[in-house]
């Protein structure tokens, strides 16, 4: 059973659900430009973790299954020497970054920079967490992810139980980075397991189905 780890702040408890490592596998199905389609199964390794501060610490690596019968389409051309010839596990994205309550920072947090707080921090009762509580019944929250193809995603969205929905507020890129202009995602813990679904807005596409998963807490 999952306990509640000492020491957590009191405004992490509405994303306590997440702590810990998750493990599974899932699916990628996305349509690309030209009409075919990438169809793979994938692995991945997920962390939640917290440091003492009010928010959450985000790590996800992926990897893609030794799977000779997923592909990109039968008549797409090959890359590489096709996805057949995958031969055991390949890596296949990281991602870290963190996840918050979303509400205004005072002089209790701190920053910006190195710059130390001033004053007691706010929120440390569940009582006070609770005035954070929006009209829907849930929080909301902001996420800040970063991937190493020079993308970087601000999320907006809200906690309300065992369910998360976010979608982008800002998707920056550096000039080399393939065109991607926006995405959601969807958490949620059902019977005790990590689901999650990504859509995305990229190469030039509107926004649609991109890749989802299942995890285990292992952790």
């Amino acid at each position: 059973m999952f306990e509640l780890p000492t020491q957590l702040p009191s405004e992490l408890v509405p994303l306590s659900w997440l702590l810990g490592v998750w493990e599974g596998s899932g699916v990628i199905d996305y349509a690309l430009p030209d009409g075919h389609r990438v169809s793979r199964e994938f692995g991945q390794r997920l962390s939640f973790s917290h440091d003492g501060l009010p928010h959450l610490n985000y790590s996800s690596y992926t990897w893609l299954e030794a799977d000779a019968a997923a592909s990109v389409d039968d008549d797409a051309e090959a890359v590489d020497g096709a996805a057949s010839a995958f031969v055991g596990k390949t890596p296949l994205m990281t991602e870290t970054g963190y996840w918050r309550l979303s509400r205004p920072q005072g002089a209790g947090d701190p920053g910006p920079g190195l710059l130390p707080a001033e004053g007691e921090h706010p929120y440390t009762t569940a009582s006070a967490v609770e005035t954070l509580r929006n009209a829907d019944g849930g929080f909301d929250i902001d996420v800040t992810l970063v991937h190493p193809g020079g993308a970087a995603e601000i999320y907006l969205g809200q906690v309300k139980g065992p369910r998360i929905d976010l979608a982008t507020d800002a998707v920056m890129r550096t000039q080399g980075a393939k065109a991607y202009s926006a995405a959601t995602r969807l958490y949620g813990l059902v019977d005790g397991h990590l689901l999650w679904a990504w859509d995305i807005a990229a190469l030039g596409q509107s926004l649609r189905t991109h890749a989802s998963g299942r995890l285990k807490r292992v952790e």
